[in-house]
Order: C-alpha cells, then structure tokens, then sequence
C-alpha cells in the first residue's frame, strides 16, 4: 500500500493523500481534509495542555486501551465510507484475513473490532472520535473510566477546529442545508451512532468478494 504525502499548509497537521482514489472518489478529499484539520487541533490542544497545564501525554504508540475499555466509540456516516472503502480496498495480507473474519463473527460493544494486535488496522481513517480522544498523567486501565473518574486528565478538543472538520464534508451529505453552515454542522452530528454497536458485516461480505477477486487475477 502506497500512501502518499506531501507537505501540508501552515499550520496543519501532514495530510494522507491516495492521489488516484482521490480522483476515483469525489467523497475522499474532503474526508482527508477533514481528518487534517481534526488532527491539527488535538495537535494544538496537546502542546497547549502541556506547556500551559505542564501535563504529560499518557497515550503512545501500541497502547490500545481505550479501544478495548470504552463502551462508546462516536461514528459518523462520512466516516462508515471511509473505513468500506480503505479496509475493502487498501487493506491486504493476514491483517485484512483477521479484520474480514473478526467484523463477521465479532460480538457488539466487545473492544473495537479494528484494533488488532494492539494497532489501529484503520489508523489513516480512524474516526475524528478516536483522534480526539487522549489520555494525560496515567494511561486507561481496566476498571477506569476517565471521563467520569478524572475529567480532568481528558483532552478537551478545540471546538472550532473540531466545527472546521465537519464544514469540510458538508458536501457529502445530501438533504444538509449547505448555505446555513451552523445548521449543516449540527445536522451532521445529530447523526451520531456508536462504532461498537454499527453492523459491519456487510463490510465483512465486501472483503470476502474483493479477496476473491484478487485470487481470481
């Protein structure tokens, strides 16, 4: 798989960039956008809690935790025809074997049926949800729940990049008010849904086809 990238704007976050799927699918480049400027402001909000609040970062790479004890994953419908599509298209080898099986077979609300081996199967379109969410001082354990137990150790997102992320795939949804943008936004987000309880089976039965046709090949 090859992802690439080049430099971002001032001031953003670097940008994945799929330069012929993203001229295959009108709907990805406003989503790539969205996750820049989604990432830009956890950036932001990061440096800012620490050098302000003089916090430590708890989260790193191959902690999963959160992925395994949250009960509540925020998903959004933009955000469903991003991961069909990189993990029917982009994904291959024994990851996409054990993702195809796991999201067949995958009880709901049982850990996010994406993590595999303490990785993000999905990171380059993970949920603005999961991009968000950062832990400081102690990582996520068993047991804990820190939104309710230490609120203040959870990063509080910068509602306008977070505004700004949304605007740039108000294009994507059809029957959204596109010239009142308040009201887009909101629109958008009323349409909440909980990654643990969506059913991706049907993702599961398009990876099965589209791993057959690579064998056919």
């Amino acid at each position: 798989m090859k992802k690439n990238k080049k430099q971002p704007a001032a001031g953003l976050s670097r940008r994945l960039h799929f330069l012929e799927d993203e001229q295959r699918l009108a709907w990805l480049s406003p989503q790539l956008d969205a996750y820049a400027i989604a990432d830009t402001g956890v950036t932001i909000a990061i440096r800012d809690a620490e050098k302000k609040e003089k916090k430590k970062l708890a989260c790193g790479k191959g902690c999963g935790n959160c992925c395994v004890h949250q009960r509540d994953l925020p998903l959004y419908p933009h955000e469903i025809v991003g991961i069909y599509w990189y993990a029917s298209e982009k994904m291959a080898g024994p990851v996409r074997d054990v993702l195809k099986n796991r999201l067949a077979t995958r009880p709901a609300a049982s850990g996010c049926p994406f993590l595999i081996e303490n990785s993000c199967s999905i990171h380059p379109v993970r949920p603005v949800g999961c991009r968000q969410f950062n832990v400081f001082r102690l990582p996520w354990a068993p047991g804990d729940a820190p939104y309710f137990t230490r609120r203040e150790d959870v990063l509080q997102p910068i509602p306008d990049y977070l505004d700004r992320a949304f605007a740039a795939v108000i294009p994507l949804y059809n029957g959204v008010r596109k010239e009142d943008v308040s009201a887009a936004i909101k629109a958008i987000r009323s349409q909440i849904m909980n990654l643990l309880s969506y059913d991706w089976s049907k993702l599961a039965a398009l990876m099965e086809k589209g791993g057959e046709r690579a064998q056919k090949k």
